[in-house]
């Protein structure tokens, strides 16, 4: 298994929303949920150690869209090195590659959907409401833009319209806590879901002039 220091530089420093900061939540996130249902637990520190560790940012030369397989690659490679067995560097690789909300792998394995829950738990409460304003600043978006009609009955923007945070949470954030997969990220995601809600709430009503 990877050092935190070997694993610490694969990921930038000054990254708000998939820095190191955020691995070590889920890996905490993912140890603790793991040992509630008793899981593999070497499998579920690599994985959350790797799932971010290529190109997750945006912009430049990012390949986002695809950062859970690259991620996924660069950790067999790794684990290979370290003498792990194939079936096990599998397990790690389905993990990380089944991690992501838009992704296109379904978490089959307890291990896959555990890493699955603990990287949406750090979005659906207060980290969530930071990383998301967080990325919108990357994304050089706004924190708050009025929905279009379209957006709100359809998910689908105007011409031109922005992708703010308030964007995000309509499209994606407020639905995350329906996706758990298990019970004990379904009892955390009701918690910090309440902090999330009630944060964009606040802030759709500040932009209004109400509030």
């Amino acid at each position: 298994m990877p050092s935190i220091e070997t694993v610490r530089k694969w990921y930038d420093p000054t990254d708000p929303v998939h820095g190191f900061d955020h691995v070590l939540r889920v890996l905490i996130l993912s140890e603790k949920i793991g040992a509630e249902l008793d899981a593999d637990l070497e499998i579920l520190r690599a994985a959350a150690l790797f799932h971010d560790a290529t190109g997750a940012a945006p912009g430049g030369e990012s390949r986002r869209t695809t950062h859970e397989h690259d991620s996924a690659e660069l950790a067999g490679l790794v684990l290979r090195e370290e003498g792990w067995d194939q079936e096990r560097i599998d397990a790690v690789k389905h993990c990380i590659r089944a991690h992501r909300f838009r992704g296109n792998e379904t978490p089959s394995s307890l291990e896959a959907k555990i890493l699955f829950d603990a990287d949406k738990l750090d979005v659906v409460g207060a980290f969530g409401v930071a990383r998301t304003i967080g990325y919108a600043v990357q994304a050089r978006q706004p924190i708050y833009a009025k929905p279009s009609q379209r957006f709100m009955d359809e998910g689908e923007k105007e011409q031109n319209e922005p992708h703010s945070a308030y964007h995000e949470y309509l499209f994606k954030l407020r639905r995350v806590r329906d996706r758990m997969h298990t019970v004990p990220a379904k009892a955390r995601a009701e918690v910090r879901n309440r902090v999330l809600t009630s944060f964009f709430e606040q802030l759709a009503l500040e932009a209004s002039g109400e509030g």
